[in-house]
């Protein structure tokens, strides 16, 4: 992929998206697994989501969705990236919508700071997220078209810890407007906002539009410390939306982490493998992109960090490669 051609959402020269990062990570690590003539996976299938093909011994899951967690865990790929790092606590624990813990392991954390934005239009009246429950305003609720997008099960859960759902919305009247992706200012969905269509936007990547619906005096919604509390203990971390960092914000938002992106295999994955992707990732460093500058930072994605948090294990050659390597002591 050309990381130079402009794509919709992505000017020229800003910084890679997402789905660019995914794509890359796993381009590179199958490009230097094929390449180790010792290693009995000497095909790789980066999948398209192509249905009813035939099997392929090594599958690796671009994905950023939880679809991953089950591809990996049914058997189907070997390797998958979610984001954010709480969607495979959640999996490792056992939570919602999981049934029973799930048998995964990680082998690293891409580095990705990022925050849950809860933002009304002033008109609603509410100043908490919990205020929702008392008030049952009939809100018009724009969220992510992807259904199986980790952003659909975390407003459950933080709605679920408010006193509401989100068919309570619905039932008062309101709207729950499952599409398209990320509320970019110059597109539809955030128009669709500032016009009044829509009353609220519950997204993350707060970099990208937070400042936007600052300007246009939208409102950010704070959750209570009760409400945080409650979600700490489903895999959840607690996270600022700094006024250092956003100016428009009249002072500190508690809200929810939706930092790092874990690559991740199954707890069974062969040592062998799980070795070589590491070396996979430390081999072709330079040419994925990430959200920083330079080479992504192999050294530290290992470590818990509020960039890279480590919600679940370690996959063991994962750790015992780390470790000989000097990144974890």
């Amino acid at each position: 992929m050309n990381d130079d051609i402009e794509l919709p959402g992505r000017p020229q020269g800003s910084r890679p998206t997402p789905m660019t990062t995914r794509s890359r990570v796993v381009l590179e690590i199958a490009a230097e697994l094929v390449a180790i003539r010792s290693q009995k996976y000497n095909q790789a299938k980066v999948s398209l989501r192509v249905q009813g093909g035939p099997d392929w011994p090594l599958t690796l899951f671009g994905s950023s969705t939880i679809e991953g967690v089950f591809e990996v865990v049914s058997g189907r790929a070997a390797l998958a990236i979610v984001n954010p790092a709480s969607a495979l606590a959640a999996a490792a624990l056992g939570l919602r919508p999981f049934v029973m813990p799930q048998p995964v392991r990680t082998i690293a954390v891409i580095p990705s700071m990022d925050q849950y934005v809860l933002a009304v239009r002033p008109e609603t009246g509410l100043e908490t997220f919990e205020e929702i429950a008392v008030k049952k305003p009939p809100l018009r609720v724009a969220l992510r078209g992807q259904l199986d997008h980790w952003l659909h099960y975390m407003l459950e859960d933080v709605a679920n810890a408010a006193g509401f759902s989100v068919a309570d919305i619905v039932a008062w009247g309101g709207e729950a407007r499952r599409e398209g992706q990320l509320p970019y200012p110059h597109q539809r969905k955030f128009q669709a906002f500032l016009r009044g269509e829509i009353d609220a936007v519950f997204d993350e990547a707060a970099e990208v539009w937070l400042d936007d619906a600052l300007a246009a005096g939208m409102k950010i919604l704070p959750l209570a410390e009760s409400t945080v509390r409650k979600l700490e203990t489903k895999g959840y971390r607690r996270a600022f939306l700094r006024k250092s960092e956003y100016p428009g914000l009249p002072r500190d938002i508690l809200t929810l982490d939706f930092s790092g992106w874990p690559i991740f295999v199954r707890e069974d994955a062969p040592d062998e493998l799980v070795t070589q992707i590491c070396a996979a990732l430390v081999a072709r460093k330079h040419l994925i992109p990430w959200q920083g500058e330079g080479d992504l930072p192999i050294e530290r994605m290992c470590l818990d960090a509020p960039d890279t948090p480590q919600l679940a294990p370690l996959h063991r050659a994962a750790e015992r490669y780390w470790r000989d390597r000097g990144f974890l002591k």
